[in-house]
């Protein structure tokens, strides 16, 4: 069972959204299971579900405001983060950080950073373990 079940998230402009979502998360393996006037929703097998509904008041997410701060997606490779990257900049997301090495958190930690239209950030990820104890 998944530990979180679903999550909403709120849209400027449900069109705008479906144009950037879809084609992201299609390259993570979602597929989508409802596409309406009020919501649209994308599962992966038994993962948590993602919607977007649309906004019922002016303005987007502001990033470093009280709220949503981010959602990371692991991914098997460097390959990978780059070339779900390159997805999200070709469905319109903007570019916050390139994919490059963040020895901040560690030597190993590869990502992106993209945000759609409305501010709501993506990360795209991968965080291999450690070769052996001592690396």
């Amino acid at each position: 069972m998944a530990l979180v079940d679903h999550l909403g998230m709120t849209v400027v402009d449900l069109d705008t959204a479906r144009k950037q979502f879809h084609p992201v998360l299609a390259e993570l393996g979602y597929t989508c299971g409802y596409d309406g006037d009020d919501s649209i929703s994308w599962q992966h097998g038994e993962d948590t579900e993602l919607i977007v509904f649309p906004a019922r008041e002016p303005g987007g997410h502001r990033h470093g405001r009280a709220g949503w701060q981010h959602l990371a997606f692991a991914l098997d490779s460097r390959g990978e983060v780059d070339r779900l990257h390159a997805a999200a900049v070709d469905a319109g997301w903007a570019v916050v950080r390139e994919p490059k090495l963040f020895p901040r958190f560690n030597e190993r930690y590869y990502a992106s950073f993209v945000e759609d239209a409305s501010g709501i950030r993506v990360e795209f990820m991968h965080n291999p373990p450690r070769e052996s104890p001592g690396d």
